[in-house]
């Protein structure tokens, strides 16, 4: 009994100290929960398939004023109200109305009793209080043209089912099983997918919207330091990784120049804001093969996820969103950011991505949008199927992308705010792109501008970047 009692004893002990290292790093804005509950959690992605797109039946709305008038002009009379009976026990409610064509109460049976269902006199619509027609559109089963059944609500889209039984999808993926399998079936049918199935995703299009940093407290044109100072802050700290205290340090005991890590930090914000536009805007010259992943990155003492997608031919970085969640959400807005560098979305855009089925739902979102494009899925780190085969050198490429952000960023030991983490990405992306020689590419930046060419060095580069932004900023207030 007294050992049980300890053993208790010792794993209450460990979950109040669990729940005391969650307290703290609340109140101090950084983890400081040891080793074991520290690290990041990889679980195996689960399979998913996605289906066709469904058969969308749009519903035409009527009006019954101009109904009965067709009547009237058809028959020579005029359609009467339902007429009632005096000892009837159903009742039609005053203040319902049909969905179709909005005829009033008068004009509605009672079609089944007191279940619930009503028929309309005047456009013949059958409907319940859960009506078909409050909808603006049906999506039917593409194989049998049977209206879709909601089973499931996600956060963020709507699961339909076709439970047809004589459809067609359903009885050839019936047919497909082995002995075994369909012996199994019988016992866990939920392990199998053979049945049609649709996600309607219930979020705007349009807030897909890059993140900004926040407005920084420190205008630029009125600091102190001079711009070649400023450059030698971001070389310092943005290509070769060094935390905002090493890098003050480092300015004092080489350069003379006393200047605290909060100003750094304040610095490499402002700059940040002013180059994220130009980032985003320039006209980059694309590719048609994209490959994509997420890593993990440290705010506020919580790991976030930053996703990179990056043109595998032109070695140039379009999309960097930062996100507390590893959702679909955010699969899409890393898309999207490649998306809209393309004035003309190219007809054979691939994506190559881990097995994570977020991409894969990315995809059918944009294909409802009328969007299209290729995913290809590496899965593990064998090449035990085709696809991941032939594109595991892309996937490759974007896993020598993480390591590479991961071998600068590992020095600030995760960020305080949301804003820090953009504003250093962001300026990871500008030197990634403008100013970072890559030896696949010979030993040339991705994206060539001849203003920064002609600076001698990188310090001077980051000034001429800066001031590149700051034109692109003015041009775009003009216009």
């Amino acid at each position: 009994m007294l050992p049980q009692l300890i053993a208790y004893l010792l794993s209450y002990i460990k979950f109040q100290e669990k729940i005391i290292f969650g307290l703290l790093g609340i109140l101090l804005g950084k983890s400081i929960a040891r080793a074991p509950y520290d690290e990041p959690v990889n679980k195996p992605y689960r399979k998913l398939q996605v289906d066709e797109m469904p058969v969308i039946e749009v519903l035409e709305k009527l009006d019954y004023q101009m109904l009965l008038l067709d009547y009237q002009m058809k028959h020579g009379k005029v359609l009467k109200p339902v007429v009632r009976r005096k000892n009837s026990v159903v009742k039609v409610p005053e203040n319902l109305t049909c969905p179709r064509c909005s005829a009033p109460s008068s004009y509605l049976y009672a079609n089944n009793g007191d279940k619930g269902q009503y028929l309309c006199k005047v456009c013949d619509c059958t409907f319940s209080k859960q009506n078909r027609f409050l909808k603006e559109a049906i999506m039917k089963c593409p194989h049998c043209l049977k209206t879709l059944e909601r089973i499931k609500e996600r956060k963020d889209f709507y699961v339909y089912k076709c439970k047809n039984n004589a459809c067609s999808f359903y009885q050839r993926n019936l047919n497909k099983m082995t002995k075994d399998e369909k012996v199994r079936f019988k016992k866990d049918p939920q392990a199998f997918k053979v049945r049609y199935i649709f996600r309607e995703f219930h979020f705007d299009f349009k807030p897909l919207t890059k993140e900004t940093p926040i407005k920084p407290k420190v205008d630029l044109s009125r600091i102190h330091a001079s711009p070649h100072t400023l450059g030698l802050i971001l070389t310092y700290h943005v290509n070769y990784g060094l935390s905002a205290r090493k890098t003050a340090a480092l300015m004092f005991d080489v350069h003379t120049v006393k200047i605290s890590a909060q100003t750094i930090l304040n610095y490499v914000n402002s700059v940040a804001l002013i180059t994220k536009p130009f980032i985003d805007h320039y006209p980059y010259e694309l590719s048609n093969r994209f490959c994509g992943d997420e890593t993990y990155i440290r705010v506020k003492g919580r790991w976030h996820y930053l996703f990179f997608f990056f043109d595998a031919v032109k070695k140039i970085i379009l999309s960097y969103p930062v996100s507390p969640n590893r959702d679909t959400l955010s699969a899409i807005k890393a898309i999207d950011q490649v998306l809209q560098k393309f004035k003309t979305i190219p007809e054979d855009l691939e994506f190559v991505v881990d097995g994570n089925p977020i991409y894969i739902l990315a995809q059918h979102y944009f294909a409802q949008h009328g969007i299209h494009f290729d995913v290809h899925k590496v899965i593990g780190l064998t090449n035990d199927d085709p696809v991941s085969k032939e594109y595991r050198p892309l996937k490759q490429i974007v896993e020598r992308l993480n390591r590479t952000f991961k071998g600068n960023y590992r020095a600030t030991t995760g960020f305080g705010s949301q804003a820090g983490s953009v504003s250093y990405v962001t300026l990871f992306v500008a030197y990634f792109n403008f100013l970072r020689p890559h030896a696949s590419l010979e030993y040339e930046v991705p994206v060539t501008i001849p203003e920064l060419e002609k600076m001698p060095n990188m310090p001077e580069r980051w000034t001429k970047l800066i001031t590149l932004a700051q034109d692109f900023l003015i041009d775009q207030q003009s216009v």
